[in-house]
């Protein structure tokens, strides 16, 4: 993964009134922390540190004024529900070679056979790899599996130098049987029995209708 390169600046005021001045100022606080150093606070440019935040486990290189270049991974985002907008970043500090662990996404492809059901158990799976290598996202091919089948997380092709930091037993996708129209209309069919729903009867009232029709029709 590409540093993302970040100008900051640091911070002398705190608090929410200080934190809104930024924030109008089109800048976003941060706390860059880790390594055993004291907090540094900061502050990012906002469109590209919102550009840079839109890639999972960004690797960001943040220069401040008067100090060397530091890299750092974004640990806690928070996000302005309706603006979309980031409120604020706290930033891990690493090194590179470091090894971290990361929650990475993962992305199923292609088509399993049909009259199947893909199931997907975990979207992500927690990695250790080093920090100046994180994988963007691990791809799991469902291409062909049948029903029945399952990739559990030892079956993961990971990238070199990554490693499972979950229990290799969990499981990711699961591939089953599809359920057939017939079989949906008599589960459904249970379920109402043994909720004490009553059949509906439109189809008996439908049959008196026409049979009332009829008499009518041979008295005219």
């Amino acid at each position: 993964m590409a540093e993302v390169k970040l100008t900051a600046e640091l911070r002398t005021e705190f608090g929410k009134g200080a934190a809104r001045r930024i924030r109008r100022a089109n800048k976003v606080p941060a706390v860059l922390y880790g390594h055993g150093t004291d907090p540094i606070h900061i502050s990012l440019p906002g469109h590209e540190t919102l550009l840079a935040l839109r890639t999972a486990n960004a690797l960001l290189s943040i220069d401040i004024a008067g100090a060397d270049s530091q890299l750092a991974l974004p640990k806690q985002v928070q996000r302005d529900p309706l603006k979309h907008t980031i409120e604020h970043v706290d930033l891990v500090l690493v090194r590179s070679g470091e090894k971290v662990t990361v929650d990475v996404g993962i992305h199923v492809e292609g088509d399993a056979a049909p009259e199947t059901l893909v199931v997907v158990d975990r979207t992500s799976v927690a990695l250790e790899a080093e920090a100046t290598h994180i994988p963007t996202e691990i791809v799991v091919s469902i291409d062909g599996l049948r029903a029945g089948s399952q990739i559990l997380a030892s079956d993961l092709v990971l990238p070199r130098g990554s490693a499972l930091a979950i229990d290799p037993d969990v499981l990711i996708v699961n591939i089953t049987q599809a359920q057939s129209e017939a079989a949906a209309e008599a589960q459904l069919a249970e379920a109402e029995a043994e909720a004490g729903i009553e059949p509906t009867v439109a189809d008996e009232g439908e049959g008196a209708s026409t049979e009332g029709s009829a008499e009518s029709a041979g008295e005219a």
